[in-house]
């Protein structure tokens, strides 16, 4: 005679035998102290890689980059707040914080081949690599210059009065803070100028 077989609800419900009754609970929590550990590091991670130090540990944006950005306000001013690269090209937000970091593997590949390794290479490439930027502020409405400065903060009236028409004219616009501040942070392209002039002027 076949023994009655046991149905999965009667299994599911049983009390655990010895031989696994600590099993569970510590494989359980083995799991969750490696989660925790895996979490932690991946966030340390994240947060080093966000940081002025690492940013010009390359020569590229050491040598290139960095000197042009000491040049300007973000770097030194009255005030002694500074804006530096993560500020500015790095979003706050955590889920577009991560897209970020997905989309620089492709700035690393480019490391490894040596797209811009010498000053030459870096000029010729230096309008392409604007206009992605220029790219991505426009279409997330200047989001990492708003985290410090927000229009209907700003004292017009502390402005010259061509700066406070120019402002209050563009945001009716529509348009938005790199619009008009390219260059405000590098160097613009070569050429870039003469030519926004002359398409100004046409």
């Amino acid at each position: 005679m076949k023994p009655d077989k046991e149905s999965l609800w009667t299994r599911l419900w049983r009390r655990p035998t010895s031989r696994w009754r600590f099993g569970i609970p510590a494989g359980g929590l083995m799991m969750f102290v490696a989660g925790v550990l895996f979490w932690g590091g991946f966030n340390w991670t994240l947060e080093m890689t966000n940081t002025e130090t690492f940013c010009i540990s390359c020569h590229e944006m050491r040598d290139f980059i960095y000197p042009e950005y000491k040049e300007t306000i973000h770097f030194s001013n009255r005030t002694g707040v500074r804006a530096s690269c993560p500020d500015c090209h790095v979003p706050k937000p955590y889920v577009y914080k991560l897209q970020r970091k997905i989309h620089a593997s492709n700035e690393l590949f480019h490391k490894i081949v040596g797209t811009i390794d010498t000053r030459e290479k870096f000029e010729a490439e230096r309008r392409a690599m604007a206009e992605r930027v220029w790219k991505v502020l426009k279409e997330t409405d200047s989001r990492e210059c708003r985290n410090c400065h927000e229009f209907q903060h700003m004292d017009l009236e502390q402005q010259e009065r061509v700066s406070a028409r120019r402002h209050e004219k563009a945001f009716k616009q529509g348009e938005t803070c790199i619009d008009c501040h390219k260059g405000i942070a590098h160097h613009l392209p070569k050429g870039y100028e003469e030519e926004q002039e002359a398409t100004a002027g046409t």
